[in-house]
């Protein structure tokens, strides 16, 4: 129930119905049924994160493979909508990203949105599938009426270039793609991957990408330090160290709780990221 909806001194019951949710279809999963569970936005999750870590993510693991809860998935709008403010705007990927036994997915458009979404709940593991709350009202694409699969942790080069590699998920892709146009007209070749799946990622296709241009830019709507594109930095500084030719860039959310009025601000936006484009490519 949402805090402005409530009566003054009402009891604010829809910070335990996560928690329930989230166990009863771990329970539905362990009883070998694909489970879907929706929390209606991820800002909510946190009540049942103790059943999705402690619970979902180890089910198999602590068993020896006796038993599992593979079939769940957990759908949750997540990201910036445009006037959340800090309860309905939140990107907390990177805080499932670090437990193991759990996958994380997140899709940039309606058709990615069902093909992965179909492939999560066919996956014999725990899925999170994060859907960008900006696409529910704004995006438009043709999708197909029949059954189809995407590929998990297979990210896609949505467009090729040779100056500099970017990388992002979700939303933030329609953004990465203004960048990338306007620093074409600058006479920057961008190349754009859509990470699609964040854990386990494909480590394969970016380190390929950065091989070939030396730069790397990441940009994510979730607050900069501890998000997933530190992670993305340093694998591959590991992986690509002799040929990286500029700093890896980031260019994300503030470490603040997100702001309602100063959004603007607070966003990774074009302007922000070309920015980033260009001060990388002429270090």
């Amino acid at each position: 129930e949402p805090l402005h909806r409530r009566q003054p001194g009402a009891p604010h019951r829809a910070r335990h119905r996560p928690a329930g949710i989230a166990g009863f279809a771990i329970g539905l999963a362990a009883m070998g049924n694909r489970a879907i569970a929706e929390i209606q936005f991820a800002d909510y999750i946190f009540p049942a994160f103790d059943q999705i870590v402690n619970e979902a993510a180890k089910f198999r693991y602590r068993s020896g493979n006796e038993f599992n809860c593979g079939g769940l998935t957990i759908r949750s709008p997540y990201g910036a909508v445009g006037h959340g403010g800090h309860y309905h705007s939140q990107s907390p990927e990177a805080f499932f990203c670090h437990v193991p036994g759990l996958k994380v997915v997140i899709p940039r458009s309606p058709r990615e949105a069902k093909g992965l979404l179909l492939a999560s709940i066919r996956d014999p593991n725990p899925v999170i599938f994060f859907e960008p709350k900006w696409l529910y009202r704004l995006s438009v694409e043709e999708v197909p009426e029949g059954d189809y699969m995407l590929p998990l942790s297979q990210a896609e080069v949505i467009r090729k270039g040779s100056d500099i590699t970017l990388i992002g998920w979700g939303a933030q892709l329609a953004v990465l793609e203004q960048a990338c146009e306007d620093a074409s007209k600058d006479g920057i070749s961008c190349e754009l991957i859509d990470l699609r799946t964040l854990i386990p990622w494909d480590k394969e296709t970016v380190e390929a990408s950065v091989s070939k241009t030396g730069k790397l830019l990441i940009s994510h709507e979730a607050p900069i330090t501890g998000g997933f594109g530190a992670e993305i930095a340093a694998s591959i500084a590991e992986r690509c160290f002799q040929r990286l030719e500029a700093p890896v860039a980031r260019v994300c959310g503030l470490d603040t709780p997100f702001p309602l009025v100063y959004e603007p601000f607070y966003m990774p936006t074009k302007n922000k990221i070309l920015d980033a484009i260009k001060a990388t490519v002429n270090y």
